[in-house]
């Protein structure tokens, strides 16, 4: 059997990470099988359709590097790929189902609903619609129900529910799942307005597309043994079920926007890399081996495995994320890290900025920093001559005679044809030898003159890069600003 997946968002707003990691998932199956990976846009509930959502889904997913073989993009032999544009096909095999005997209409009243729910509540029992007292073709009658229908009077078609048989399904993270038919309402499947619920356009989509597996989040499994029985009904074989376990807070609760960013745009303007985005979040629940956490596209393809996906919760670590990110910044080519961030550098009006020089200055802190756009920050002094100087740093290493002793050294180097780590280090090595003094005494007051900080990459390595003229500048407008 030939592999087809789909992931099927809604156009309600932003992509969630763990819609990422069901997208992903899908993805890494569909390619580790060479099977098709489809996109899909739900958006049968029109009352939460958000204007441009669905392109910033595309945007997310596109980022993110999941490319669909069939989209309402790309197209595919099996289209339309929005549900919109599918509604017919909804309504005949609703249709189908009301004439086979497994749904029904329904004629209640919100009201009338209210009312049945708060009697079930009082009674102390599940709210579930109830068939058997309910103004619906078994309690009205067939004549009854045709005329209401030929009066056009509201009604909605609901799954009928076998309310004595277990429904049974096997789940390739959980295994055999089974639910008694009382536990299960009597679904809505076509709405009043003939819009269908997202149990129908679900599973007629799935099935009219060919999906082999049917892969997505835990909050789907109480939905499933519904779905089951609409392929019963059909006549259709089922597809094989795989639900991801939930994502979590670090306190164990669903993971939500009230503990922090939850939207992959989010992510991806803090400045996580999406290499570093997608490794993380494909170990959220699965890893191929317990020595190993970093993974690039290739390899978490070549090892997914779904049957070893966990079913208890992961949890969403951004301290996790953060080291990750920064495993990226140390090993990504300097060329792809240079390109990226060469935008940045325009938002600091460092303008006159080479990429050759850019990516030295990469090279020079991709061991000290978490993020890349952290640079023109961390690293101002880079692409600027220091205006201020850390005032605790200047008192602590700036004493009476400091300027006396660096006045010798700054001339030393003006001598430094070859201006290297090497040959600055070794200058200023052989000066402290010749002077009894310790590295650090002179260390402390360059790095103060040269960059304004008290913290940063190796001193004679930032020497380098800056070039004897930019150095020997600054150290001189240090020294004379210095009584």
């Amino acid at each position: 059997m030939s592999v087809r997946v789909r992931f099927a968002p809604s156009p309600t707003g932003y992509l969630h990470v763990g819609g990422l990691r069901t997208a992903l998932y899908n993805y890494l199956f569909a390619k580790h099988h060479g099977g098709k990976c489809v996109l899909r846009i739900e958006d049968t509930d029109r009352t939460r359709f958000v204007e441009n959502a669905q392109e910033n889904l595309i945007s997310s997913l596109r980022w993110a590097g999941i490319e669909f073989d069939e989209s309402p993009e790309v197209g595919g032999d099996y289209g339309p790929y929005i549900q919109s544009e599918r509604f017919d096909l909804y309504k005949k095999y609703g249709k189908e189902l009301v004439e086979n005997g497994s749904a029904y209409y329904a004629f209640d009243t919100s009201e009338e609903l209210d009312a049945m729910r708060e009697r079930q509540q009082k009674a102390g029992i599940p709210p579930k619609y109830d068939r058997t007292v309910m103004r619906n073709e078994f309690t009205l009658g067939k004549e009854e129900t045709e005329r209401l229908i030929a009066e056009g009077v509201d009604y909605v078609v609901r799954l009928k529910v076998p309310t004595t048989e277990d429904i049974r399904f096997s789940d390739l993270i959980r295994g055999e799942v089974v639910v008694n038919g009382k536990d299960v309402d009597d679904q809505i499947l076509l709405k009043s307005d003939g819009f269908p619920t997202y149990h129908l356009a679900n599973v007629v989509d799935d099935h009219l597309m060919a999906i082999s597996h049917v892969i997505r989040g835990e909050e789907w499994l109480p939905s499933t043994p519904k779905h089951v029985l609409l392929y019963k009904a059909f006549g259709w074989e089922c597809p094989t079920f795989a639900h991801l376990p939930l994502l979590l807070n670090k306190d164990k609760t669903k993971l939500s926007k009230r503990q922090g960013s939850v939207a992959v745009e989010d992510f991806r303007e803090q400045g996580y890399f999406k290499e570093a985005f997608v490794n993380f979040v494909a170990l959220l629940g699965w890893n191929p081996t317990a020595d190993r956490e970093i993974f690039d596209m290739q390899e978490l393809i070549d090892n997914f495995n779904l049957e070893k996906v966990n079913k208890s919760g992961a949890v969403f670590d951004v301290q996790k994320l953060e080291w990750m990110n920064a495993q990226y910044v140390k090993t990504l080519p300097l060329d792809y890290m240079t390109d990226m961030l060469m935008p940045e550098m325009a938002k600091y009006d460092f303008n006159n900025v080479s990429k050759e020089y850019l990516a030295k200055v990469i090279d020079l802190f991709k061991e000290r920093i978490t993020f890349l756009k952290q640079i023109p920050v961390f690293a101002n002094y880079m692409f600027e001559k220091p205006t201020e100087y850390e005032e605790e740093y200047l008192q602590k290493h700036w004493k009476e005679n400091t300027k006396e002793i660096m006045l010798p050294l700054v001339e030393k180097f003006k001598a430094i044809d070859d201006w290297t780590h090497d040959a600055t280090y070794g200058a200023t090595k052989e000066y402290v030898e010749a002077n009894n003094m310790k590295l650090k005494d002179v260390i402390h007051p360059i790095r103060l003159m040269v960059t304004g900080k008290s913290v940063g990459a190796g001193m004679f390595e930032t020497m380098e890069i800056l070039g004897k003229k930019e150095s020997i500048e600054r150290l001189e407008f240090f020294l004379n600003s210095q009584k």
